[in-house]
């Protein structure tokens, strides 16, 4: 038997999900600093951090890794918030995520081989590509 969502929860989620794509981090962390989980994830296994970092809010990433969020959490298609970033050339995302202990080789494809994938040199010397 499956449960039919709280409509109300399923707005909430959207909503939360927007604030995330459109990087407004003070509203963003209030709704998880009152309880929303960090790593809060869609239909599609996109968690708040990888709509953040895809859509290139480098201080809502940093925010909601303070808040636990997994900077290697994968989307249902095998993506990394840090590989996501490198494919948008995302350059203060790839530095937040990067601080925040993001993996570079997690993931798949990983942010190393999206790097390889496009050329990105300078990207490669910094993950320590192999």
């Amino acid at each position: 038997m499956s449960e039919t969502p709280d409509p109300e929860v399923v707005e909430l989620a959207t909503k939360v999900f927007d604030l995330a794509r459109t990087g407004e981090t003070g509203t963003l962390v209030a709704y998880v600093d009152a309880g929303v989980p960090a790593n809060l994830t869609n239909d599609r296994g996109d968690s708040l951090l990888m709509l953040a970092a895809y859509h290139g809010h480098a201080e809502a990433v940093t925010a909601l890794v303070a808040r636990g969020a997994d900077p290697d959490r994968a989307n249902d298609r095998g993506q990394t918030p840090l590989a996501g970033a490198v494919f948008k050339s995302e350059d203060a995302v790839i530095e937040a995520l990067l601080a925040a202990g993001a993996d570079p080789a997690a993931g798949t494809p990983s942010a190393r081989d999206t790097a390889r994938m496009f050329g990105k040199a300078d990207l490669l010397e910094r993950f320590g590509a192999r």
